[in-house]
């Protein structure tokens, strides 16, 4: 049991008892899900997509969490107007670049949030976190990051350009700023048959940098406690359907006493 698994465990323990609003402008897919993966991880969801209501919104919200991943034109606007206003009141911003590197709406929009927002943490997967890269970036390409073990000297570097902590997400999931590399064990292999696990996990780490300062122990600390939930209802499930439903039992069962002992994070020495 590691230090971690404390910060782990207080983490949790501060969402349940301040129950952070968070923010999501996020896709179609994913909105219900995704709220009651906040629900039972003890935090307050809204989903708010209004451009004439987002930044009051955004004044309320302990969080902001933008998704790519269903985009318009009218729904970029709105991801800017709330990121801005967060910007001026230094509430955390998350955000989720589904499908960023497949087309340029995605990239450019990824890339304009980043440029106009203060961004805290961004979590995706090794290619759409790369291909966030400025073109003169001395990181590697995307096609020989696959994995998250051969990604790490490529996002601290990126973290730096960028300016934020992030997260990518794998079989082993790691967490950098540039300086400290975080890398979190706690999965299950079903989580990557129900749509919406990792944009749910972007969000939680929305409600756990609502209560954490810091960014990088604040991102590690959900991923623990979101990949404990999935091993928990991992174990207890004969497939996909039944997976989801026993996610947020798990989710809403887990005490922190659980998580101190389970969760599986380490640095990079």
């Amino acid at each position: 049991m590691s230090s971690f698994g404390q910060i782990c465990a207080e983490n949790l323990e501060k969402v349940r008892a301040r129950k952070p609003l968070i923010h999501n402008i996020t896709n179609f897919v994913v909105m219900n899900s995704t709220a009651n993966v906040l629900l039972a991880a003890g935090a307050s969801p809204v989903m708010a997509h209004a451009a004439n209501e987002v930044e009051e919104m955004a004044g309320f919200a302990g969080a902001l969490v933008l998704n790519i991943g269903t985009l318009t034109d009218i729904w970029v606007e709105s991801m800017l107007l709330a990121g801005r206003k967060c910007t001026e009141l230094k509430t955390p911003i998350v955000l989720d670049p589904v499908g960023s590197g497949a087309t340029a709406l995605r990239t450019i929009t990824a890339k304009r949030i980043i440029e106009e927002t203060s961004v805290s943490v961004i979590r995706g997967n090794a290619s759409e976190i790369l291909s966030l890269r400025n073109t003169d970036s001395k990181t590697k390409g995307v096609d020989s990051l696959h994995s998250v073990d051969e990604a790490a000297e490529a996002a601290k570097a990126l973290a730096i350009e960028l300016g934020t902590t992030l997260a990518i997400t794998g079989p082993v999931d790691l967490v950098t700023d540039g300086q400290r590399v975080l890398r979190v064990a706690n999965g299950h292999p079903l989580m990557s048959y129900v749509t919406g696990t990792g944009c749910a996990a972007t969000s939680v780490i929305g409600a756990f940098a609502a209560v954490d300062d810091d960014t990088v122990t604040a991102t590690a600390t959900a991923l623990a406690y979101y990949g404990l939930a999935g091993e928990k209802a991992g174990a207890m499930s004969n497939g996909p359907g039944s997976f989801m439903v026993n996610l947020l039992d798990a989710l809403y069962n887990l005490t922190p006493e659980d998580v101190k002992a389970g969760s599986k994070i380490s640095a990079d020495a």
